[in-house]
């Protein structure tokens, strides 16, 4: 019989060589992720990630600046605009009023507004939470745009239904936005006291919120984009700079422009994985594949998160926002306890978006290394125009294709600035230069022909803008014709 003592010190020394494992493993990985993230910064990168695995915090850090010109750096307590990651906690603040029995999903908004038109009356709130109640995703207006409780309504009662209620999925902001009236008109409270009451307070978030702050503005990120025709980054502030300072803010609530920390975000997570806001039963349905969000149904919409299958076929729960600055993802990788948590403030372009999937696949794959994220393509394009002459423009996709993560072929990049350059220059240089190389790489794209015939007039080459319209329109472009026939005209 094997003695106890010995049964014991053998167990004992296996777990803790999986420790050191554990550790060491989670160590590797943190510094694969850091390299991967600050490698980025050189191109540009701005922003803060926090990674956990099965309960332990693995990596959460700020890179690059939350305020550049007074070099106030990224952190994990920096607050950014979370974008429509917003449109969870808005959801959850509907499941809540579900579990307090003051409302049901199966609830029309009927019920609640006696104006609803009869387009419009058996919309749910089921169809709102998972959009698939018919309204266009054009209702509404600007975000930053002063705008009424009454006027919003009075835009989504209004307004072209797409489709039949509850007969198509299609991603509209107003579904949110209607959910949040339907929120402040059961509780009788304002959207922000209600989710402090009943979400942040119990879950202990101190910086998330709508449009209110109860600490310092130098934790705000600012937003930063580059201009093309200042051809530089540009400072746009924050997002309170930008919000109505009143309550006509019915264009953005609800729906995005919720402020947070990654700090915040994973004490969130936590909280939903614990239950200690809502009920397991009530998280299961909110993370329900309730409609699929493509044809090819890899994706699907709950309560406002996205649900879908990783490589592994283990379930993820999800959701990303951008205001077109900022970008946040929140990915929860449930049946691995894993969570990626990823925002930015200078949004480089769509290899930005991919953070936290890269990240996932380092997490997955210890043989996968990610690529840094590479510098904006209209800073990358000004930079070879300030080194090379337009003459060299044809080496300008090769360039570009080695900087890249990605192959160049976007159709608009090169002709939004060739218009920029058009207003600048007033004899044939990289305007020109732009257009032709366009056309040349994009040769069956009619407006592109258009836009060099519009170079070529500026620049009185008559005869080669007629053949250039000329193309536009033997290839369709709209509005050519009228164009040519002036020029055959004079």
């Amino acid at each position: 019989m094997k003695s106890p003592i010995k049964i014991v010190f053998v167990a004992f020394i296996v777990l803790s060589t999986l420790s050191a494992y554990s550790q060491n493993s989670n160590k590797e990985l943190l510094n694969k992720i850091d390299s991967y993230l600050e490698s980025s910064v050189t191109n540009g990168f701005s922003g803060v990630v926090l990674v956990a695995k099965k309960g332990d915090i693995i990596l959460s850090k700020g890179y690059g600046w939350a305020d550049r010109d007074n070099k106030i750096p990224n952190t994990p307590a920096t607050v950014f605009n979370i974008g429509s990651v917003t449109k969870q906690f808005t959801a959850s603040a509907i499941l809540k009023l579900v579990e307090q029995g003051k409302i049901k999903t199966s609830d029309k908004i009927s019920s609640y507004f006696i104006q609803t038109p009869s387009d419009k009356k058996d919309i749910t709130i089921h169809q709102l939470l998972t959009h698939t109640s018919g309204i266009s995703n054009r209702t509404g207006g600007f975000r930053y745009h002063e705008a009424s409780k009454e006027q919003f309504l009075k835009a989504f009662f209004e307004s072209e239904l797409q489709s039949k209620p509850g007969t198509a999925y299609q991603y509209a902001n107003a579904n949110y936005i209607m959910l949040t009236a339907i929120l402040e008109l059961v509780s009788g409270q304002t959207y922000n006291v209600f989710l402090q009451e009943n979400l942040f307070g119990p879950a202990q978030l101190t910086s998330t919120g709508y449009k209110r702050i109860h600490f310092s503005t130098e934790r705000l990120a600012h937003g930063y984009y580059y201009n093309r025709d200042d051809e530089k980054w540009t400072d746009w502030g924050t997002t309170q700079q930008h919000l109505p300072y009143n309550s006509n803010h019915w264009y953005s609530i609800g729906k995005g422009d919720m402020h947070s920390t990654v700090e915040d975000l994973y004490k969130w997570h936590v909280a939903l994985k614990n239950n200690a806001i809502l009920t397991s039963k009530t998280r299961a349905v909110q993370e329900t594949a309730h409609v699929a969000e493509n044809d090819n149904m890899t994706s699907y919409y709950g309560y406002g998160w996205a649900i879908s299958k990783s490589d592994r076929d283990t379930k993820i729960v999800a959701h990303n926002g951008s205001n077109g600055l900022y970008f946040a993802d929140f990915v929860r990788f449930i049946d691995d306890d894993v969570v990626v948590i990823y925002i930015t403030n200078a949004f480089l372009g769509r290899e930005s978006e991919n953070v936290a999937r890269e990240i996932g696949k380092m997490i997955f794959d210890t043989n996968y290394n990610a690529t840094p994220i590479p510098r904006n393509i209209y800073e990358l394009i000004h930079e070879f125009m300030r080194t090379n002459p337009s003459s060299d423009a044809e080496k300008l996709p090769d360039f570009l294709n080695r900087e890249l993560t990605y192959e160049f072929n976007d159709h608009k990049v090169l002709n939004r600035l060739g218009y920029s350059r058009l207003k600048k220059e007033d004899q044939p240089d990289w305007a020109l230069a732009l257009f032709k190389l366009n056309v040349k790489l994009f040769p069956e794209d009619g407006n592109l022909w258009d836009s060099l015939g519009e170079a070529y007039l500026k620049y009185n080459q008559k005869e080669a803008a007629i053949k250039s319209y000329t193309k536009a329109v033997e290839l369709g472009s709209e509005g050519s014709q009228s164009a040519l026939n002036k020029l055959m005209k004079g």
